[in-house]
């Protein structure tokens, strides 16, 4: 008998975008299944059903593909953009014949490591907040951040969307440069806490995630991960 798949997962593993988004997608009414909109994210296909988005069937990757990416400040983590700016895939250009999506978002202005993949199973582990993923980032400021701002982002913020702790803060000598640990995936976290009190970042770099770092990785370049790191992120960091 065919392998069965719940279609959200199904969708996901082609590629097209995280096993969350393609549940979303489905509750709306974007997925036809076998010639009909269908919207329970649940129901069970295999691989000789024909699974539409946009009128373009979707295929399940059978190769998992893992790429680590340093990403450069003015491209957009997304897989196209109306506006014609340069996306995370044309930093890939054709090096990459899978169809591979971003973990995450990273501003347009934002550098640092990015994940790309057609994982949708492990995307969702990394991104979903009950997994707690950790993030480092580090921050330069307009100036020095005080003592006592210091001190209130150690405690926590209340920010319009409720209240933000980081898992770790650090200052270097003249304390422009913060860095900053942290685990929520809310939409500009690390901006909006630095806003709350009245500082502008210069520059925001990710330089660690989920256990992944930018050794041996340039601004702009990118690499696929090795076994020992794909069995790291899988195993290491599930709850």
């Amino acid at each position: 008998m065919p392998e069965k798949f719940r279609l959200n997962k199904f969708i996901a593993h082609s590629g097209l975008c995280s096993r969350r988004k393609a549940g979303d997608l489905v509750k709306s009414g974007q997925i036809k299944l076998n010639g009909k909109v269908e919207t329970n994210p649940a129901v069970e296909v295999t691989d000789d059903d024909r699974v539409e988005y946009k009128g373009k069937r979707l295929r399940r990757e059978e190769r998992e593909v893992y790429i680590l990416m340093n990403k450069p400040k003015g491209v957009i983590t997304s897989l196209t953009d109306e506006h014609e700016r340069k996306t995370v895939i044309d930093v890939l250009g054709k090096d990459v014949n899978e169809r591979v999506y971003p973990v995450g978002r990273l501003d347009f202005n934002t550098t640092g490591l990015l994940l790309l993949t057609n994982d949708g199973e492990l995307s969702h582990q990394l991104t979903h907040p009950s997994y707690e993923v950790k993030k480092v980032y580090e921050v330069e400021l307009d100036r020095p951040l005080s003592e006592g701002d210091f001190q209130k982002i150690k405690k926590g913020l209340v920010l319009e969307d409720g209240r933000i702790e980081v898992d770790g803060l650090s200052c270097k000598d003249d304390r422009r440069i913060v860095g900053i640990e942290i685990h929520s995936g809310r939409n500009r976290i690390v901006r909006r806490i630095f806003e709350k009190l009245d500082y502008t970042i210069i520059k925001l770099d990710r330089v660690r995630f989920a256990g992944l770092t930018k050794k041996n990785l340039p601004r702009g370049k990118y690499r696929r991960l090795t076994k020992k790191e794909i069995i790291f992120l899988k195993h290491f960091n599930k709850k």
